[in-house]
């Protein structure tokens, strides 16, 4: 394969910069770029042994830096690596990397390094996917998680699954081809038993999904209600920042605020809206239907009242919208000595309610750990193997829902290669989940969303 390079180190004023460079001539690239005081070259030392130098792109200087040797394959990417570590200064680690892309190596495309890791074995595809949840994680049960999912725990999990499947497809095939030689005949209440136990073990690692979503990689939620209950400030709170602006003037917030935050062990996208509000200001409505737009994408929903205030017409709409769906009540305001709103309504519409005070912060640590009930996470074992895409979760329940049919077509007595057929496809699924049977169009888009330089 080509060698190529890229920065590894975040863009910006730094301690360090380092310059990757992976290939069967990373060596080579290295030494027209790099030269040791020591006049070794980099092709002559061994791996795991650091250098110290200069970095030159051509006859021009550099900077000073220390060169690091991996060899095949005994390095991330399984190829000879050398990293060139040098001040971290924005355009010198740029310039670093030109110097290294004018000695012979390309720019590698994101996720690179890590998608040449997978093709030469060096971790199967869940760790692959794995990787940039341990880069992203915001807390110690994220990061537990994905550094679990980084050691194999999901692939040895799907493995075992796959291999189990494996054995009952042989079986079943090996009866089909050779019924005049002397195989035992199959036992459809040990096959049905076995099938039984496969699909158990993918419908825990299913199960866990979402909580171990809100955990890693965040849960996309909204906070609405009408004008002045107290969304804003609300927002601020659990963010600790002055993301939105507070007064005290009904439809201050006309668009939607962002922001990353952690709700005790997980971590919300969370969206600050619009009040909720008939309004005549062309500019007022566009911010209620932006807010409607993200009430329906988001996959929680913090609902504000005010306690002080009786609940009005557009209380009970977002009521009636927040039935069946995972929703808390937030009940705010609770500082305040006047209590107007029917809050028996609200408990009877919205099973999980809330009273805080967003302005003094009483409340938050129930907030916290109601959302973390609803979303699963109050309870969550970071040590077992937790799925962290869409891709891996998808591909889980197709494998499940073909062991179903497999299981329905054993019971309804039809011939065992129908059986057979069923187990192949969750076999194919399997596969495909931990990377043994994967396309390349398929291994590209999950590199895809890797950063450059991992």
């Amino acid at each position: 394969m080509k060698t190529v390079a890229a920065i590894s180190t975040p863009s910006g004023a730094g301690g360090i910069g380092v310059i990757r460079i992976s290939g069967d001539s990373a060596l080579e690239v290295a030494g027209r770029c790099f030269v040791s005081v020591s006049g070794k070259k980099p092709e002559e030392m061994g791996g795991y042994t650091a250098a110290f130098g200069h970095v030159y792109d051509g006859n021009e200087l550099i900077d000073e830096g220390v060169l690091l040797v991996f060899r095949a394959p005994k390095s991330y990417t399984g190829e000879d690596v050398a990293e060139i570590s040098v001040h971290g200064g924005a355009y010198v680690t740029a310039r670093t990397l030109r110097a290294a892309l004018n000695a012979g190596a390309a720019p590698a495309a994101p996720g690179e390094f890590t998608e040449r890791a997978f093709i030469n074995g060096k971790m199967d595809l869940t760790q692959a996917e794995a990787v940039m949840t341990v880069i992203g994680s915001r807390g110690a049960q994220a990061l537990s998680a994905a550094q679990n999912a980084l050691g194999g725990a999901v692939g040895r999990e799907v493995g075992s699954a796959a291999e189990k499947t494996a054995s009952l497809c042989a079986a079943l095939s090996v009866w089909a081809d050779y019924p005049e030689d002397d195989v035992p005949a199959v036992d459809r209440s040990s096959l049905e038993k076995g099938i039984k136990e496969i699909k158990a073990s993918l419908d825990r690692l299913t199960a866990g999904y979402d909580a171990g979503l809100a955990v890693m990689k965040g849960v996309p939620a909204v906070i609405c209600g009408r004008p002045n209950v107290g969304k804003s400030t609300l927002m601020n709170l659990l963010s600790g920042a002055e993301l939105s602006i507070v007064t005290d003037e009904a439809g201050t917030t006309r668009d939607v605020v962002r922001g990353e935050v952690m709700v005790g062990s997980v971590l919300l996208n969370l969206s600050d809206t619009a009040g909720l509000r008939r309004s005549d200001n062309t500019v007022e409505t566009i911010g209620v239907e932006r807010a409607r737009a993200e009430m329906d994408r988001a996959a929680l929903i913090l609902a504000v009242f005010d306690v002080s205030e009786p609940l009005n017409e557009e209380d009970i709409r977002l009521l009636d919208y927040c039935a069946g769906r995972r929703a808390v009540a937030v009940v705010n305001k609770t500082d305040k000595s006047v209590k107007n709103a029917d809050v028996g309504l609200i408990k009877r519409r919205i099973g999980n309610v809330v009273f805080i005070s967003a302005s003094t912060g009483e409340g938050r640590e129930e907030l916290a750990r109601t959302v973390e009930k609803l979303l699963g996470a109050d309870d969550i074992d970071s040590t077992a193997p937790m799925l962290v895409s869409e891709r891996q979760r998808s591909l889980c329940e197709k494998a499940a829902r073909c062991l179903d049919n497999a299981l329905g077509a054993l019971k309804s007595g039809v011939t065992l290669d129908a059986v057979n057929v069923e187990l192949d496809a969750a076999l194919g699924s399997l596969y495909e989940l931990t990377g043994k049977r994967v396309t390349e169009e398929v291994a590209k888009e999950v590199f895809s969303k890797f950063c450059v330089g991992k």
